[in-house]
């Protein structure tokens, strides 16, 4: 036990470690001169060269890669995410600000897929290549194939702009959460109907399930003890990666319908070449990658014990 908690900090380690390295060295070689965009941001135009030096000095763009990484990942160890280079305010309280509305959406959007794929598969494997199971495959490959970007855009002309039932931009109310959490939903919906759909069939096949049944075991007892916990571990690796990727669609959501969150601001700071914003999100979102893959492997282990005997 003790073993396998040590490889997965160190497997943290090198992952959070590489995903720092990774996007500093990106935003470091991106074309361009940092200092100019963020002269530009800070200033609302190019001021003279003298200005620029001193921006250049300031966010240490002049001391070389390997002295300007260690400058900003040594406070982050300890949790400081640096002072924007745009505005001089502590990177971490916007960084919570932001959160505090991407947040409530990706639940959301998660809520929303869970409502529409657990009924919708359940549904469909009570008669196998019927109707109604051909009808669920065929909604969530349809689903699959739609973008974010543009799903957003129908619902906004829909419910928006032909009904007028909803709101499309801003945060002001409750209300504006509906469009963006049903974009969210349906994409998330449509992958976990298909691998419920999956697991569902494949648990009910498998040999041992006529045993119980000669032995007079209840069809309910065999579906919540046996079935349900089969057909749960592809799903809960489906979930877990949803719930990790989907901070991906919220950005882009976000910006579709002018929500303040992680999506403005991330945008906002990679126009302004502001490196310790864009930082924060990547570290923030390589974390959460991380503690949702822990998670996924405790659920593993409490569903299957003898995973976690054969990784030992």
């Amino acid at each position: 036990m003790i073993g396998s908690l040590g490889n997965l900090f160190l497997r943290t380690a090198v992952v959070l470690t590489g995903t720092a390295l990774a996007t500093f060295a990106l935003l470091w070689h991106a074309p361009g001169d940092p200092a100019l965009a963020i002269a530009d941001a800070r200033y609302a135009s190019i001021p003279p060269a003298e200005v620029v030096d001193l921006i250049r000095a300031e966010a240490g763009l002049d001391a070389g890669f390997w002295p300007a990484f260690q400058a900003w990942v040594g406070p982050l160890i300890g949790g400081d995410f640096g002072q924007s280079s745009v505005t001089g305010r502590d990177v971490w309280p916007e960084l919570v600000t932001a959160m505090s509305y991407t947040g409530p959406l990706a639940l959301a959007g998660l809520s929303v897929g869970l409502l529409i794929s657990v009924p919708l598969a359940l549904l469909a494997t009570q008669h196998p290549g019927g109707w109604l199971d051909r009808c669920a495959v065929a909604l969530a490959s349809i689903g699959a194939a739609i973008p974010a970007y543009w799903l957003g855009l129908l619902l906004i002309l829909l419910f928006a702009v032909q009904l007028g039932w909803l709101p499309a931009m801003g945060a002001r109310t409750p209300a504006h959460i509906i469009l963006p959490a049903l974009t969210l939903g349906l994409g998330v919906a449509a992958s976990l109907t298909r691998i419920l759909r999956s697991g569902i069939l494949e648990a009910r096949d498998q040999h041992f399930l006529p045993a119980f049944q000669r032995r007079g075991v209840a069809n309910r007892d065999i579906e919540r003890d046996h079935v349900v916990p089969h057909a749960a571990i592809p799903v809960v690796t489906v979930f877990g990666l949803e719930l990790a990727f989907l901070l991906e669609g919220v950005v882009m959501v976000e910006v579709i319908f002018a929500r303040p969150g992680l999506g403005s601001f991330l945008v906002n700071a990679i126009e302004a070449r502001d490196f310790p914003k864009v930082q924060a999100v990547v570290v923030l979102t390589a974390v959460l990658f991380v503690t949702v893959n822990l998670l996924i492997d405790l659920i593993y282990h409490a569903l299957d014990p003898r995973i976690g005997e054969r990784d030992a």
